[in-house]
């Protein structure tokens, strides 16, 4: 459990309205849905921000459209070239620069909504974070189509946050995710290594470290479903059987060896021992025989949210996917 707040960290708080959002933002050639998202950027209650844009190479007219949106804006909008390596790589070089200082930070697509309570409702929440822990926020989004249409929302999580969830799944998009400084420094201590997504290694690192992960179960993004999104809706039989599938491509222990890697490469002092032996343990259940890979899995804790995803995780074990 977290440490109650002290008078201290009470005091140490910034009103609300002081407090400084970067709204981290990574772009290519995202012209098509970018005036919506910067529209609703610049439609937020929460009036203290500044955007830090890192785009990858766009031939479309992106940064054009950037350009005259910054204008006449009282906030700042920064943009720069970004490594064009993946998605990824591109909202870490922007997350773990430590020349980009606020007091709390937001990822951001280029082709989503947010509502106008977005930011707001984040800060209020991880103010209740003391300020030198970790804090993350992220929470479910509203499903729309890519003419804007809405259809439904993402499914809706109940089990707690942890470590052992993040091992095994991301809770919730980077573009629902607003975190504090103390979850920026992680970032920015572990450096630069590559992950499956960002978002989900943020989540990692925060569980890992003992952090606070809240997730709101009422959505305050529009996420946009059309054939460039990177990821799916999460949603429906199909999205299930895209699980399914990946679990027997091989494509699940791909990404498990990739974030297992990138764990093993955090300093000790950053993680908690007991999730460092969670970690041990999962890295074992991977590749071992099969009483061993039970054993290991099951006593590393690991869990997804939704039972049909814990019954997948199962089968991955058995058949020596995980």
């Amino acid at each position: 459990m977290l440490a109650n707040t002290t008078v201290a960290d009470q005091q140490s708080r910034l009103p609300i309205a002081a407090a400084h959002i970067a709204i981290l933002m990574g772009t290519k050639n995202g012209a098509r849905f970018l005036v919506d998202q910067l529209k609703s950027i610049a439609d937020q209650t929460h009036v203290n921000w500044s955007l830090f844009v890192s785009d990858d190479g766009s031939t479309d007219e992106t940064k054009e459209i950037i350009a005259r949106f910054a204008r006449g804006l009282p906030q700042t909008v920064t943009v720069r070239h970004g490594p064009e390596n993946d998605v990824s790589a591109n909202f870490l070089s922007l997350a773990a620069d430590p020349s980009i200082d606020a007091d709390y930070f937001a990822f951001s697509d280029q082709d989503d909504v947010w509502s106008p309570d977005k930011l707001a409702r984040a800060v209020n929440c991880l103010m209740t974070v003391p300020h030198d822990v970790p804090g993350l926020y992220c929470g479910r989004t509203e499903l729309m189509t890519a003419d804007g249409k809405s259809y439904g929302l993402s499914p809706l999580f109940t089990r707690a946050p942890a470590f052992q969830n993040a091992l095994v799944q991301s809770l919730g998009g980077g573009n629902t995710m607003v975190f504090n400084r103390a979850a920026k420094k992680l970032l920015e201590d572990v450096g630069r290594i590559e992950v499956v997504l960002h978002d989900w290694w943020l989540y990692q690192l925060v569980s890992a470290a003992g952090g606070a992960v809240r997730y709101d179960p009422q959505p305050a993004v529009k996420y946009r479903q059309h054939q460039h999104s990177l990821i799916g809706s999460n949603l429906g039989w199909r999205a299930r059987f895209v699980r399914i599938r990946m679990i027997f491509s091989g494509r699940l222990r791909d990404w498990n060896a990739t974030n297992i890697a990138a764990l093993e490469r955090v300093p000790n002092h950053l993680i908690k021992p007991q999730n460092r032996r969670a970690l041990t343990l999962f890295a074992k259940a991977t590749n071992a025989t099969l009483l061993q890979r039970l054993m290991y899995y099951k006593q590393s804790g690991v869990y997804r949210q939704t039972m049909l995803d814990n019954i997948g995780l199962f089968i991955a074990v058995i058949i020596k996917r995980l």
